[in-house]
């Protein structure tokens, strides 16, 4: 999701400079056929607490059914040596094109548990923690900028996934895929997927929003707070307290019912780790990084914008929500679809809803 929008952003990174360590031996990956591979991700009905499969909708006879458990995400999850740091991924390789889904601020590869299933059916799925989040390394001291996460993301098609590539990201890893698109040379970006994209890695980046105008003054004096680490920690051991997490969540949800006790704890399980508190005031107190209003324009590859109508943190009438709803009617190569009655995160708020446009946009593209 995105606390990303929280307001954020960050100075050049102070890290080490970038040198590839040697690729660790590779796994064993998943060849499976498709529809076989979706029932091996299926557990226990809703009846147990820790529910493995939604109820059914359909639309346009297409069945979504598939729910992937925490529990076994982190079973299959794998890792790889970037630059250094380790990153955790998933990789369902199957038959059909190939995504890479991308998680917002404060989540991980597990907020995707209501999609992987079903995209799994007909594609190769890849998934990755951003450095800072989920199981991946989350150094101490790190500078945080969106140009890393970018570059992860690049990295990451180049040495694992090998092929032409959908991105698919949410808020401020909708962001991320953005840049990577824009940066990338080799063909191995062939799509992009933005689920209510934010407009930095902060709110701050949004000057023009007379919400923010007004609440400026506030946002600099929360940095100056923020950087006093016995301030930060003691208000980020209590923002991540399970039931003050739990009222966030569902302040940017529209469908209050997907917040359950699994959401909870893939937000809550990585903010406890070393290095967390650092992340976090890193991120929303760096700088915001590159506009999507200057990236845009320079993509001219399918994209698919998804836009929850009932988003607090990047809202439709905004200015980051009406200047992707402007695109459509000035770059062809790009569709919109507004969510009624959806939130922030639409993919995990409302996946029936996203997978009807999205199935529908993936088979539609030009084959590989």
């Amino acid at each position: 999701m995105a606390m990303a929008a929280l307001p954020i952003s960050i100075s050049p990174p102070h890290h080490p400079p970038p040198h590839l360590l040697p690729t660790p031996p590779p796994r064993p990956s998943l060849h499976l056929h498709p529809h076989n591979h979706l029932k091996s991700l299926r557990t226990p009905p809703l009846s147990s607490p820790s529910a493995a499969v939604s109820a059914a909708s359909t639309s346009g006879g297409v069945s979504f059914d598939a729910y992937m458990s925490p529990s076994l995400i982190k079973e299959r999850c794998k890792s790889w040596m970037w630059r250094g740091y380790r990153i955790n991924y998933l990789a369902l390789e199957g038959e059909g094109r190939s995504v890479l889904l991308v998680h917002g601020f404060g989540a991980s590869i597990g907020h995707w548990r209501r999609n992987i299933g079903v995209l799994a059916e007909n594609n190769s799925v890849y998934a990755l923690d951003l450095l800072g989040f989920g199981a991946s390394d989350k150094p101490e001291g790190f500078a945080y900028t969106m140009e890393v996460w970018s570059q992860l993301i690049l990295d990451f098609l180049d040495e694992i996934v090998q092929k032409p590539t959908v991105l698919i990201g949410n808020s401020v890893g909708s962001l991320a895929c953005v840049i990577a698109a824009s940066e990338s040379t080799g063909g191995l970006v062939c799509g992009l997927v933005l689920l209510n994209c934010a407009g930095g890695m902060n709110n701050k980046a949004i000057v023009d929003d007379w919400r923010i105008k007004l609440l400026f003054p506030l946002l600099l004096l929360f940095d100056f707070l923020l950087k006093q680490k016995k301030i930060a920690s003691a208000l980020f051991e209590r923002v991540k307290q399970r039931e003050n997490l739990k009222n966030i969540l569902l302040s940017v949800y529209g469908n209050k019912e997907s917040v359950d006790d699994d959401l909870v704890e893939i937000i809550k399980g990585p903010a406890d780790d070393d290095g967390a508190l650092d992340a976090f005031i890193s991120i929303v107190t760096g700088p915001p990084g590159p506009n999507p209003v200057s990236l845009m324009p320079k993509i001219v590859l399918p994209v698919l914008v998804l836009w929850g109508n009932q988003d607090p943190f990047t809202p439709i009438d905004g200015p980051v929500g009406k200047y992707f709803s402007s695109l459509p009617s000035q770059l062809p190569n790009i569709s919109l679809h507004v969510l009624e009655g959806v939130g922030h995160c639409p993919h995990d708020d409302r996946p029936d809803l996203v997978h009807e446009k999205l199935l529908s946009w993936l088979s539609s593209l030009p084959a590989l």
